[in-house]
């Protein structure tokens, strides 16, 4: 992988990792295109940017993460993130397995972007207007829905926001609990990976340069992408999504059945 490409694939990821069309189909897609190797690192490296995406969250919403006077926020992410990482310790071998398979990751994308088609529709009386006034039990409602996004192609974004909307938060609310949960949902996911792998990581400067990189690029960006995303699903809700995704999902299958080899 080349620095070039390493900057864009990290462009991508800063783009996608917050809005509700899944950053691993787009890398997917953009690292086909570009015909970068799928070796063991271009792997770790799509992995290990979240870090810097993440990082935007905890820069843009501070306030929130360094208010240690309201400790039952920090209680409502531990539980809300402890479902998606037991199951995804339990089943990380068959998690690996479908990020080998792109056709999974179009097929989901086509289904969640037909469900964002009426997402708005069925999730219309919110009462809730911020994460202050949420109950533990839908936090641990809205980790259980997060659990969906261990299927690559589901959109971790895409997942939470439904199950908060579900639990009768606003738009605006369930995204930003999204973000919120995002960060130890992440930097877990990340950590895993991180340790698992230093040696591969510590072994070689060129790595290491990619990988700051990276993270610098999609740190950058996805400070961006959250500000336009809260706005942009203000004004036109989910539906927009849901046909970008359905647009993307059928790209992927298309190329998939077309015999075009896409590495995931």
């Amino acid at each position: 992988m080349s620095i070039l490409e390493a900057i864009i694939i990290a462009i991508v990821e800063g783009v996608t990792e917050f809005i509700p069309v899944s950053s691993t189909g787009h890398m997917i897609i953009a690292s086909s295109l570009m015909g970068i190797n799928k070796d063991e690192f271009t792997k770790l490296f799509e992995v290990c940017i979240q870090l810097g995406a993440i990082l935007a969250v905890v820069v843009l919403y501070w306030k929130k993460f360094f208010n240690f006077g309201k400790p039952q926020f920090y209680l409502k992410l531990f539980l809300g993130v402890l479902p998606a990482l037991i199951l995804g310790y339990l089943l990380g071998d068959v998690i690996d397995g479908l990020l080998e398979r792109p056709e999974v990751v179009g097929i989901t994308l086509l289904l969640g972007g037909i469900v964002l088609l009426y997402v708005d529709k069925w999730f219309n009386a919110p009462t809730i207007k911020s994460d202050e006034e949420m109950d533990y039990f839908k936090a641990i409602r809205i980790g259980l829905f997060q659990c969906l996004a261990l299927v690559p192609g589901v959109s971790r974004s895409a997942a939470t926001i439904i199950g908060g909307m579900q639990q009768k938060l606003t738009r605006h609310a369930a995204a930003e609990f999204s973000f919120f949960l995002a960060v130890p949902t992440m930097a877990a996911a990340t950590g895993y990976k991180l340790l698992k792998h230093r040696d591969l990581i510590l072994g070689s400067a060129e790595n290491i340069k990619l990988l700051v990189i990276g993270n610098i690029v999609a740190f950058i960006v996805a400070m961006l992408a959250i500000r336009f995303f809260i706005g942009a699903l203000q004004k036109f809700g989910f539906k927009m999504w849901g046909y970008y995704r359905i647009v993307v999902g059928i790209i992927i299958l298309g190329a998939f059945f077309m015999g075009y080899q896409m590495e995931a």
